[in-house]
């Protein structure tokens, strides 16, 4: 899926060995949340989130159109943040030879066994060369499928997991990471004018993205994106939360992108999380697909009808979990007269 399978090189001083690798999409992110009964409240209660299982310590969660154990998993927490976000791949020896790939070039691979993540399989985990905590997989366990069990569907009734969004000082070594390692395409992108890489969204499934690399302050995890199945479920995103008095944790929108198309509404969890509720980007599926290319200036980039966003969603994400202790990464600060541009 998503394009061709990537020829890595394993081993870049001794004999060169070559694999193919196939990631196939965004999996599910691990968030941190300071209270799990008032998480399961937002995410299940009122939004409509399906919780698959759940502990003292965490809550898996899938959408209505997910047949696998998770897609987001809330994990307790002294603060709020990124745990992991997480790519399955097609095999099981993909696991292995992106561990080998990541061993060739310095990088400490951490192994999770089957279980270990309730419902995975084996995984690898890694801090990728941009700082952030990601993981990769392929067995998952399955779980009855919701999509057509109309009478249980509540709030805005999240269809799926779609993508993240993340930040950097470092987009140009994102784009060519992804790409170039991983075999992710291209999108859409953003550029300076004087020719600077600004904002990239790659995919690998046969949609707008599975990751977008946006300038800034980093390594920072800007928001997580789940599918609706129409306009009518976003406002109703904004009618739930309206309704329940928190009105304050609608951030921006409902609005419709230049970039992607895409109608949304940016939603801040009860501790600060974010989440884009989404529908309507557009099919990728040509092996020809050429990127769309956006000025930084371009009004209608973020926002198709030209809203400006808060200041909080240019300036405010979340932080990264290491992988080796538990803690908060510290991130490196782009300093820039143009920063109002710098996540858009």
């Amino acid at each position: 899926m998503g394009g061709p399978r990537p020829q890595i090189l394993l081993s870049r001083t001794g004999p060169k060995i070559i694999v193919q690798l196939n990631v196939m999409r965004l999996g599910h992110v691990e968030l941190r949340v300071t209270d799990l009964d008032k998480a399961r409240e937002f995410y299940v209660g009122m939004l409509g989130f399906v919780e698959t299982d759940g502990d003292a310590n965490r809550i898996y969660l899938r959408g209505l159109e997910e047949r696998y154990h998770h897609s987001v998993v809330l994990k307790l927490a002294p603060t709020p943040g990124l745990a992991h976000f997480a790519f399955r791949v097609g095999s099981a020896d993909d696991v292995e030879n992106l561990g080998k790939r990541f061993k060739s070039d310095g990088v400490t691979v951490l192994r999770k066994a089957k279980g270990e993540e309730k419902g995975q399989g084996e995984a690898i985990r890694v801090q990728d060369p941009l700082g952030f905590p990601v993981e990769f997989y392929t067995e998952m366990d399955e779980v009855p499928w919701m999509l057509q069990e109309f009478h249980l569907h509540r709030g805005a009734r999240p269809a799926r997991i779609d993508h993240v969004n993340i930040q950097t000082p470092y987009v140009q070594r994102g784009f060519e990471y992804y790409t170039k390692d991983l075999g992710f395409s291209v999108t859409e992108d953003t550029v300076t004018d004087d020719g600077k890489l600004w904002a990239v969204w790659l995919r690998r499934k046969q949609n707008v993205h599975d990751i977008a690399i946006m300038n800034g302050t980093g390594p920072r995890f800007h928001h997580f994106g789940v599918w609706l199945p129409d306009i009518t479920s976003v406002i109703r995103v904004c009618d739930i939360l309206a309704g329940a008095g928190m009105q304050d944790r609608i951030e921006r929108g409902p609005g419709r992108h230049g970039v992607s198309n895409a109608f949304f509404v940016y939603v801040r969890d009860l501790d600060g999380n974010r989440v884009e509720f989404y529908t309507g980007d557009y099919m990728t599926a040509d092996p020809n697909w050429k990127p769309i290319r956006w000025s930084l200036e371009d009004k209608n980039r973020g926002t198709f009808w030209g809203a400006t966003p808060p200041r909080s969603w240019f300036d405010e994400a979340s932080p990264v979990e290491s992988i080796f202790d538990g803690n908060l990464v510290t991130p490196i600060e782009v300093i820039s007269q143009d920063r109002p541009h710098f996540v858009t």
